[in-house]
């Protein structure tokens, strides 16, 4: 099981079915939220438009209820008549929350809180795992803070260990990372900022909750002309080396050859 959805995957509420189609189209892949975005009166109605949601379930992933909680069971009941197979698990919080997900399912585990960040890199191991999310307004919730960024809007620094503890562990297990959502949505430079460094840095996609964001998300993780022919001459000129070797004036080794093939396939 991989991850292969593209890097633009937009929150859509499960009790909203007039958004579900609209909000695929906008983005690479949707997730329909059973959890926060919906209200605990209209999760009953919830389950059911996802029931009868008509969409490419290749590019659906349904974000269920905590496993702790008493919604889990029945979100994975509503599932499991759909023929949506990639769920997103809320405050996941141990790997063997992950146990009820038969060979069927592909998971990503959304680790959102002290507990979750602290079980990283055995939630990561598990063998439903597909990709890893991180959360860091319900993280700093967890701990007893008020925000996660400081006022300049950059993250504090135990949401940045979060996310970048989340990068390490899914990557060792050779899973998708995905990174946050950035909730301020007027702030297109922030979130642009954002997710360039999240394709920089090894993130796979960046999670959003406004179509405005989408095209923002692609063109961070499009590279650039300049960038692409540059991979293109790199590795062309590596056909005829042996090892380390020198280009336009840069040593030029396996990881840097490695930085130049991940910018052709980010290429399409």
């Amino acid at each position: 099981m991989t991850f292969d959805l593209g890097p633009a995957l937009l929150f859509c509420p499960a009790d909203r079915p007039e958004r579900f189609g609209k909000a695929l189209d906008r983005a690479d892949a949707v997730i329909l939220d059973l959890e926060d975005a919906v209200l605990p009166e209209a999760k009953a109605a919830a389950r059911e438009h996802l029931v009868g949601a008509d969409l490419d379930p290749a590019r659906v992933i349904v974000r269920v209820n905590a496993p702790a909680g008493e919604d889990f069971g029945a979100d994975l009941e509503a599932v499991a008549r759909t023929a949506f197979r990639t769920v997103m698990v809320a405050k996941t919080e141990s790997a063997d929350a992950l146990s009820t997900f038969s060979e069927d399912y592909s998971v990503i585990a959304l680790c959102e809180t002290a507990r979750g960040i602290h079980a990283a890199a055995e939630i990561a191991a598990h063998p439903r795992i597909v990709g890893m999310m991180w959360g860091a307004e319900d993280l700093v919730a967890s701990l007893g803070g008020t925000s996660s960024r400081r006022p300049d809007g950059g993250y504090r620094d135990i949401a940045r260990h979060a996310r970048s503890r989340v990068l390490l562990e899914a990557g060792a297990q050779g899973k998708a990372a995905i990174d946050a959502v950035h909730i301020d949505i007027d702030d297109v430079a922030g979130l642009e900022e954002e997710a360039r460094d999240a394709v920089a840095s090894g993130f796979r996609a960046t999670a959003c909750i406004h179509p405005a964001q989408v095209e923002v998300i692609r063109a961070a993780y499009r590279p650039d002309e300049a960038t692409v022919a540059w991979a293109r001459d790199i590795l062309a000129a590596a056909e005829g080396e042996r090892g380390v070797f020198r280009f336009r004036g840069r040593m030029v080794d396996e990881p840097v050859l490695r930085h130049a093939r991940s910018v052709i396939v980010r290429a399409g």
